[in-house]
């Protein structure tokens, strides 16, 4: 229970410490909105984890019928609280990737906005140095060599769009495919599980209704028959045990060997 307690308090200090960081920077609504949803569901695992443990204790100590299902259910409802959170998690990767393009993007512009300031703040100044004779020459040379300049700027800003688009697809790709691994996994197991405990049910079913309803040979069902047949043909009397009166018997013609000859 030691071991448990440490590594949820240890999730709710990374829990914690990721939006933290995150903070200074301009997260977007939907990074925010997925981080929230992580830090819910983070918290409801740990609040299972906490159920599971109060379930195995009572097993532990009772070691009842009523505590082992208690068990059994905290404990499927802990896989389904744990993908809940691998979900998540692997929105808020999705989210983040996003906010990622999009924040190159931004900072892409700016960069060849701030370049497109400074080359033409600098032009302003040397052309105001140049000799008028020169000037509608230096004018084109230079407006020709900064066009090149930006563009070689914004093919280089889109290069770097392209790549961190490209990272991000693979990252969520594989966060996906990871997440779908464990996710049939988990089914597997739990499909696993399920059958077996069937199969200790049927089993069980079988040996009980064994048990209740023993077979009976043809010979001993026949004999059980006639003997009921006889019980209830003749005359109310005591109970006897043992073979029945030989009166009896002769009145019910039964008779042994062969038949009477005919006069």
């Amino acid at each position: 229970m030691a071991r448990v307690a440490k590594k949820k308090a240890k999730a709710k200090r990374v829990a914690k410490a990721k939006p933290a960081a995150k903070a200074n920077t301009s997260t977007s609504p939907v990074v925010a909105k997925a981080q929230k949803a992580v830090d819910s569901a983070a918290k409801a695992l740990d609040a299972q984890l906490d159920r599971v443990g109060k379930a195995r204790a009572r097993v532990q100590k009772t070691g009842s019928a009523a505590a082992k299902k208690s068990l059994t259910s905290a404990n499927a409802k802990l896989r389904e609280q744990r993908l809940k959170v691998a979900e998540a998690k692997v929105g808020l990767a999705k989210a983040s990737a996003m906010d990622a393009v999009r924040q190159a993007e931004e900072s892409a512009k700016k960069t060849v906005s701030e370049m497109a300031d400074k080359l033409s703040a600098k032009a302003d100044k040397e052309l105001e140095k140049a000799v008028k004779a020169f000037e509608s020459r230096w004018k084109k040379a230079r407006a020709k060599a900064d066009v090149k300049k930006v563009k070689a700027a914004e093919k280089k800003a889109t290069a770097k769009v392209k790549a961190a688009a490209k990272k991000a697809a693979t990252k969520a790709k594989a966060l996906e495919k990871k997440a779908a691994a464990k996710a049939k996994a988990e089914a597997k197991k739990a499909a696993k599980a399920t059958s077996k405990k069937k199969a200790v049910r049927k089993s069980a079913a079988k040996k009980t209704t064994a048990k209740k309803a023993p077979k009976k040979s043809p010979k001993k069902a026949a004999a059980t028959k006639a003997a009921t047949k006889k019980v209830k043909s003749a005359p109310k009397k005591s109970a006897r045990r043992g073979r029945p009166p030989k009166a009896a018997a002769k009145k019910a013609g039964a008779r042994r060997g062969r038949p009477p000859k005919k006069s």
